[in-house]
């Protein structure tokens, strides 16, 4: 029986695909295989939650090698009849989806927040034309490639006992051999899955406000988090705090968005938030549209009232 393979590197991001696998199976009367590499406590979780894991160790396989885990990943999905591959769409899990895609003849879409399943066969809601709408899509070859955005969907449940089986496959091995591993440099900061984000965007003018504004998001357990030139051109955060296209699609419980002028490219990474606040001294900021709140006041003033608010 043809059915959905799933694989990510990140645990948590191939519980999510789990979950999402689990629909599809259902609508389309299909198998769902879990994959993992060279990651046995990974196995052990999918197990856990009932997923069928067929497990690859092989010391010539490294996830900095892109091709060589393509290479893994086409052996399996054509060993196990895996003819929906689900995959994350992070930075790693891109471009594994265009290579996979290249590999099995198969059509392929990146960053897809959603799966509708019908008549029609799979639909994927994705970002189109740079962020600016959602659209629905259709891959219309037979072997298909999804990755799915990280909290596109949530965490598998457990649903009965799965199986661990060992996979192998054939890989040459890498010219590519890893020396060293560094940390990044930046802040460990993970924006995707904060459920309350404060971000900080152009219309903050004074550096020194930010002390106040971190202060604002530790009393309410958020994190602090930017526009893009607040970080590329101001230099007042690491990259590692963007929101948008160009950096952290998320979807936190509550935004309160501090100075954002709402242009697309940012608009993008916060839209799906479940309640957005704006505060902004220009009432026709484009921001203001798609907020549940807006408060028209100047920052100067602002900041220091919600401090004090806080008791802080």
């Amino acid at each position: 029986m043809a059915g959905v393979l799933i694989y990510s590197d990140n645990t948590s991001l191939a519980m999510e695909l789990l979950t999402a696998a689990r629909l599809i199976a259902k609508d389309q009367n299909k198998s769902i295989k879990a994959l993992t590499v060279n990651n046995p406590e990974q196995a052990e979780k999918l197990a856990a939650k009932g997923a069928d894991t067929y497990r690859i160790q092989n010391p010539d396989l490294t996830p900095a090698d892109t091709a060589a885990m393509a290479s893994a990943l086409q052996q399996a999905a054509e060993k196990l009849d895996g003819d929906i591959v689900l995959l994350s769409s992070n930075r790693r899990g891109k471009e594994l989806a265009g290579r996979l895609a290249e590999g099995l003849g198969a059509g392929c879409l990146t960053d897809v927040k959603s799966i509708n399943t019908g008549k029609d066969g799979l639909e994927c809601v994705r970002n189109i034309l740079g962020g600016a709408t959602v659209g629905t899509q259709r891959i219309i070859t037979v072997k298909k490639i999804i990755a799915l955005s990280p909290k596109a969907y949530p965490a598998a449940e457990q649903e009965g006992v799965g199986s661990l089986q060992d996979l192998e496959v054939m890989i040459q091995a890498s010219k590519l051999k890893l020396v060293e591993t560094r940390e990044k440099a930046g802040e460990n900061v993970d924006l995707e899955a904060a459920e309350i984000l404060v971000v900080v965007g152009q219309g903050v003018e004074k550096q020194e406000q930010l002390a106040d504004v971190a202060v604002i998001a530790e009393a309410i357990n958020g994190v602090v988090a930017c526009s893009k030139p607040v970080a590329t051109d101001r230099k007042w955060f690491g990259e590692e705090r963007i929101i948008g296209l160009s950096g952290k699609i998320c979807k936190p419980e509550l935004a309160i968005l501090l100075g954002i002028s709402g242009q697309v490219q940012f608009a993008v990474g916060i839209r799906e938030a479940k309640t957005i606040v704006s505060v902004n001294k220009d009432e026709n900021a484009i921001i203001n549209k798609m907020s549940d709140y807006v408060l028209v006041a100047d920052l100067n003033d602002v900041i220091p009232a919600f401090k004090n608010a806080l008791g802080k």
